[in-house]
């Protein structure tokens, strides 16, 4: 089973589960190691950079060297491919993405959808959701995409109700119903 996860893991990696270069190419181009066979792929710690870890050897074998620039803060890989630090990212969803090249007048292209992070509801007080006092106080992510799914699990939670259709993208303006009066608290993520 292990080396089937490292195979698909592998696979995935060299058809280019990453984002790639800014520029005019067409959704679903793999970026391509530069005349020296490197490939400099910006990741976050934990998974990425952990998963392209797993990669680097098979990567290797097809004579690929991985150059694995991990990042502690998230935010700041977009800007780094966008400025030629880096020649693809492993990191983030497509409407994290999107976001991204709307504020940034960006165009960076996605190539291949990726996992998306487990996201869960946190305390170092109540055990239960349905513990959940009135008046809450609830951290979420401060960045539109992030947020908006934060806000998706509260409602799955039972908390909250949003505008119906809003999906990701959704605020703490589309909160139709919070029969608890959650606080919602924006937090840098």
């Amino acid at each position: 089973m292990k080396k089937f996860i490292v195979l698909v893991l592998s696979l995935v990696l060299m058809t280019g589960a990453l984002v790639g270069c800014a520029g005019d190419s067409e959704q679903g181009q793999t970026p391509a190691p530069d005349q020296t066979g490197k490939l400099v792929v910006g990741a976050t710690a934990k998974p990425h950079a952990e998963i392209l870890e797993v990669v680097k050897p098979i990567l290797a074998e097809e004579g690929i060297e991985l150059e694995i620039k991990e990042f502690t803060d998230y935010v700041l890989i977009n800007p780094a491919l966008v400025e030629g630090q880096i020649d693809a990212n492993f990191f983030q969803h497509i409407p994290y993405l999107d976001d991204f090249n709307s504020q940034n007048q960006a165009d960076l292209k996605w190539i291949a959808k990726i996992h998306n992070e487990p996201m869960g509801v946190y305390s170092n007080t109540i055990t239960d959701i349905d513990s959940v006092s009135d008046g809450a106080t609830v951290g979420i992510p401060n960045d539109a995409t992030n947020g908006g799914r934060a806000l998706m699990v509260l409602e799955r939670a039972g908390l909250i109700k949003l505008k119906e259709g809003v999906g990701v993208l959704a605020t703490e303006q589309d909160i139709v119903e919070n029969p608890k009066n959650i606080k919602i608290t924006m937090m840098d993520a």
